[in-house]
């Protein structure tokens, strides 16, 4: 069924309840209320349109109403329950437009005779949903009713509601003080501790952490509060607080024991107990563990918890081990949630949450941001930043993504949440820059173009969402998102390229007055010094718009004093206003018959029936005209069906005007109260005028002294612009430096190859000099028997003169043999390069031996055939000679190798 159609159906279904309370139609609202409850429309409920808003203030009002049976109420019931436990902005809809809070507890207070009534657990357990987180106001009307029902319930102890009457006082009681006030100033407020102090021994853990923080936010800095949670207590309570929040009842109960770990580590003692807790390093590797859930709401309470701890001296640093001290790097990015990282390593867990899409939960991404700003603060302090060198390859790139601009087309909700996240990733840049070597790698990830874009975005968002005077919560966001980028600029502008160009250009941009005067202006002392120095920066600039920012400051202190002014006198008109109204009700009461109370009813409904139908081309625009006549019939006729209950409820105002009489009084005693304090604030208020007038007198020497600081920051600025040129000096200096740095490593590559293939030469060429040695031994040898054989030719020269030409021949041949040995020397030099070559593409030992093997036998086979053929030349000669007559002993001719 289409969402529009439904709610419609739904209106008229209410009317028709109104009209006639008959089963038809009491069964035909419950119907539309089931089929509504299935939509699951829940965020278009509270979204202020006409029609839905009507709808749920229709259902209010059935609620409200005594006479409604218990099945409808308990239907409607039931589906507030649904939207309450939707999200967080849901629950501070409902809490703050509509009277919810009122009309659970006037339930509440009709059934609190029967407090074990369904109605009453139901409209506990929706109030308790309903005001998690949430602070109420003490001076509703329900409230002390709703407490001393609470606090009756809870010492009966009734097991049947104590759960939701636990928690909803719990919640009541948190970080409220008239709440805690009132129930001190109860005569009956001891019994209320005893009854508490004996719920710590319940079997429901729940019980336990709900009496625990009831028992935290009433007498944590009282004397009760120290004997409750001394040291033999709070070390037995520690283990309960992680025991619920790592393995607790549900998402609910987590929330509350985390909680409770908050606001009891605000106290220095439990602080310093919970410091020296002996389990607490294991104890926070079970808490990092939940952060792997997929559960948004249980992520974002532990981050919150963590968070909390950061201020806790000494476990700050416990928790920076424990992040970093697990992490493992990896090739791979971290990717997106669906693949979990391990439980050893919560910095990929924190990564994840942190640089996630911008529809994720927003309060996840922020508190993740938030407690990496806390550790890598922890880390600079500590001086071991050289640990988390693997983790920030990681970080930066994703928070690099995270300041990329979105999609123009974003809705204005999502370029809020964007602006949110670009101020909490600028924080932790920012927290990087504080130390040089972390500095230097940011410098790296980011350009001046990505800061100039961003800076952009911010600046354009601001001014076109609103008037700057009007300080709108979108403004203030960019304002600050746009001073935190314009420091970390500044912090980088020495080491990024073109990011000083970049830096003064923004400055002197116009559009920079509304966030420095927002800045200026803002209650945020940190605000207000980045404001500072920024100004200091700008201030020299030819082209920065001092006057304009002068104005603008001038425009914001003057639309504060109109604000405080109007603010003035609404009290005024609404304290009279109260009190005509107060005397209407009591002239219409005394008036006979109440016949003046119906004609006026009756005038007041005809002139907004006149001023409906003269203002309907003037209503909103999300819905149709058709539409729109249709929904003011309807409340015209349900106006209608009013008049006849006004005359009743002129009847009970009549009795309301006995409490009426009882709240002056108490009105009386409040204001003689507040007149003793506000004489206590004249006191005070003398003090401050005194210390204000030190103050200008401090004042004034600051301004002697602002005036100095200028002619030193012109100095500066002068010594500023020689490093600069000192700066683009060492910049080439960087770049011939980088040049020969790159050339000396491919240089030492090369060197590093080059003895490896020279050690390799080495072996080859003593093994090629032992070849060589063993070859010359054979030749001298040769060469000696060949000299003898000289010797020999010569003594028979004589004899064979006339065989002269016959030994020429021989000489000749011999002179071969040695041309012959000469080759065989270049084929040795030659063997040699081979077998280099070979020696350098050997593999295995085994084919180098083989392949000298092979060599040796060619060469024996070579000097062989020598061999032989130098005996065939000596047979030769002894046959010339033989047949010259002379004898010549063959066996001395002979020559061996």
């Amino acid at each position: 069924m289409d969402i529009t159609t439904c709610l419609k159906s739904m209106l008229l279904a209410i009317r028709q309840y109104k009209n006639n309370r008959s089963a038809v139609n009491t069964s035909q609202l419950q119907k539309q209320i089931n089929d509504l409850t299935g939509l699951q429309c829940y965020k278009l409920l509270v979204s202020g349109q006409v029609l839905p808003s009507e709808c749920l203030s229709g259902l209010l009002e059935v609620l409200e109403d005594p006479k409604t049976s218990h099945a409808l109420t308990s239907s409607i019931l039931s589906f507030l329950a649904k939207l309450v436990t939707a999200d967080e902005e849901t629950r501070e809809a409902l809490h703050c437009s509509y009277n919810l809070i009122g009309a659970l507890a006037s339930i509440i207070h009709s059934n609190r005779a029967t407090p074990e009534d369904p109605l009453v657990v139901q409209c506990l357990q929706v109030l308790q949903r309903l005001t998690y987180s949430m602070r109420i106001s003490y001076g509703v009307s329900y409230l002390d009713d709703l407490l001393a029902f609470l606090m009756q319930t809870i010492k009966s102890r009734n097991d049947d509601i104590i759960k939701p009457c636990l928690g909803l006082m719990a919640n009541l009681c948190r970080h409220n003080l008239s709440v805690q006030t009132h129930i001190k100033s109860q005569s009956n407020v001891k019994s209320l501790y005893r009854s508490l102090i004996d719920f710590l021994a319940h079997n429901s853990l729940t019980v336990v952490i709900y009496a625990l923080s009831i028992l935290s936010s009433l007498t944590l800095n009282e004397e009760e509060g120290q004997k409750l949670f001394n040291a033999e207590n709070i070390h037995q309570t520690f283990p309960l607080i992680f025991n619920i929040t790592v393995n607790g009842d549900g998402s609910l109960t987590r929330n509350y024991a985390v909680d409770l770990l908050v606001d009891l580590v605000k106290n220095p003692k439990i602080a310093n107990y919970l410091a020296n807790y002996k389990l607490l390093p294991a104890c926070l590797t079970e808490v990092f563990g939940l952060l792997h859930s997929k559960d948004a709401e249980t992520a974002a309470k532990v981050l919150e918890l963590l968070v909390a701890l950061c201020s806790v001296t000494g476990v700050r640093k416990l928790l920076s081990e424990t992040v970093f001290r697990s992490f493992k790097p990896r090739r791979q990015a971290a990717g997106k949630r669906g693949g979990q990282a391990k439980g050893s390593e919560p910095c990929l867990a924190l990564l994840q949450w942190a640089t996630g899409p911008l529809l994720d939960p927003e309060r996840c991404c922020l508190l993740a941001l938030h407690l990496l700003t806390e550790l890598f603060e922890e880390v600079i302090d500590s001086g071991s930043t050289s640990s988390v060198h693997s983790y920030l390859e990681l970080l930066l790139p994703a928070l690099v993504g995270l300041l990329q601009v979105p999609d123009s087309s974003e809705e204005e909700k999502l370029i809020k949440r964007h602006c949110v996240r670009v101020g909490r990733a600028t924080e932790l840049l920012l927290m990087l820059c504080g130390e040089d070597h972390l500095k230097s790698l940011v410098s790296v990830q980011i350009t001046s173009q990505l800061c100039c874009a961003q800076v952009e975005l911010l600046l354009s968002t601001s001014h076109s969402s609103c008037s700057p005077v009007t300080d709108s919560h979108l403004s203030q966001v960019c304002a600050e998102a746009v001073l935190k980028l314009l420091e970390l600029v500044s912090h980088l502008k020495q080491q990024v390229v073109d990011m000083e160009a970049c830096f003064y250009r923004m400055l002197q941009d116009q559009r920079m007055v509304t966030p420095l005067s927002l800045a200026m202006m803002s209650q945020r002392g940190e605000l207000v010094q980045s404001a500072l120095r920024i100004l200091f920066e700008a201030a020299p600039l030819p082209d920065f718009p001092s006057v304009i920012l002068g104005e603008s400051i001038a425009a914001n202190n003057a639309y504060r004093e109109s604000q405080r002014g109007s603010d003035m006198s609404v009290k005024c008109v609404g304290g009279q206003e109260a009190s005509t109204k107060l005397s209407i009700i009591h002239s219409t009461s005394s008036a006979p018959g109440g016949g003046k109370g119906n004609n006026t009813t009756k005038q007041t409904i005809d002139s907004l029936i006149e001023k409906l139908h003269s203002g309907l081309e003037e209503q909103v625009k999300d819905v149709h005209m058709s539409e729109v006549i249709d929904v003011y019939e309807q409340k015209i006729s349900a106006l209608a069906s009013k008049e006849s209950r006004l005359e009743d409820l002129l009847e009970a105002k009549a009795l309301a005007l006995a409490q009426a009489d009882r709240l002056l009084a108490q009105y009386r005693c409040q204001r003689a109260q507040a007149e003793a304090e506000a004489r206590k604030l004249g006191g005070l208020l003398q003090e401050s005028e005194r210390g204000k007038e030190c103050l200008q007198g401090e004042l004034g020497e600051q301004v002697v002294e602002v005036g100095r600081l200028r002619q030193d920051i012109q100095q500066l600025l002068e010594h500023n612009a020689r490093l600069q040129a000192v700066s683009d000096e060492h910049q080439g200096l960087k770049a011939s430096y980088n040049q020969l740095l790159n050339r000396y490593n491919e240089t030492e590559r090369a060197l590093r190859d080059l003895r490896s293939d020279h050690a390799a030469l080495i072996q080859t060429t003593e093994e090629l000099k032992r070849n060589y040695e063993a070859l010359r031994l054979q030749q001298e040898r040769t060469l000696a028997e060949v000299a003898e054989q000289d010797k020999l030719i010569q003594g028979l020269q004589a004899d064979l003169k006339d065989r002269e030409k016959a030994i020429a021949g021989l000489q000749g041949e011999v002179a071969r043999q040695k041309e012959q040995a000469e080759e065989m020397e270049e084929s040795i030099s030659i063997l040699r390069k081979e077998l280099n070559k070979t020696e350098q593409q050997r593999k295995e030992a085994s084919i180098k031996a083989s392949s000298l093997e092979l060599q040796k036998s060619q060469l024996e086979a070579k000097l062989q055939k020598k061999e032989d053929e130098l005996n065939k030349n000596m047979h030769m000669i002894a046959m010339i000679h033989s047949l010259s007559g002379g004898k010549i002993n063959t066996d001395n001719a002979n020559v061996s190798l």
